[in-house]
């Protein structure tokens, strides 16, 4: 569904970067069993390999404050998030569902890096020789 999605609308994929999670995140033990059993980087892989085949680009963003930045302003802070599904900033009063404003930052960041490595792939191109 998701590749389709960016198929239909004609867009990547961003994905956070997820490697070395278990071992950055501090959680209790019952959250650390639902993290471990769970396989981000399977879910990942698989999300790779249908928009390859479909010709669909994937960045992978740094996941650092992306639930805690303001996808409207930018500020950044843990009091953004009074809890667990609610982000409301602090900063510009914006208000959203936690997962809703993460993924707004997660796209947001997945343009900034698209568009940075094709900036850099233009740059590496040989300019044409002009006649005349």
């Amino acid at each position: 569904m998701i590749v389709t999605e960016a198929q239909r609308t004609s867009r990547g994929i961003a994905l956070e970067d997820l490697g070395g999670i278990r071992e950055r995140v501090r959680l209790r033990k019952p959250q650390r069993v639902t993290l471990h059993s769970w396989s981000f980087a399977q879910l990942g892989t698989y999300i790779a390999y249908k928009a390859k085949r479909a010709g669909i680009p994937v960045t992978y963003v740094d996941p650092r404050y992306t639930s805690q930045q303001c996808s409207g302003c930018g500020h950044a802070s843990k009091k953004n998030r009074p809890n667990q599904a609610t982000f409301l900033c602090t900063s510009c009063g914006f208000a959203e569902h936690a997962d809703v404003n993460a993924a707004r930052n997660i796209a947001a960041r997945g343009v900034a890096g698209w568009a940075v490595s094709h900036a850099a792939d233009d740059a590496a191109e040989p300019t044409p020789a002009r006649c005349g």
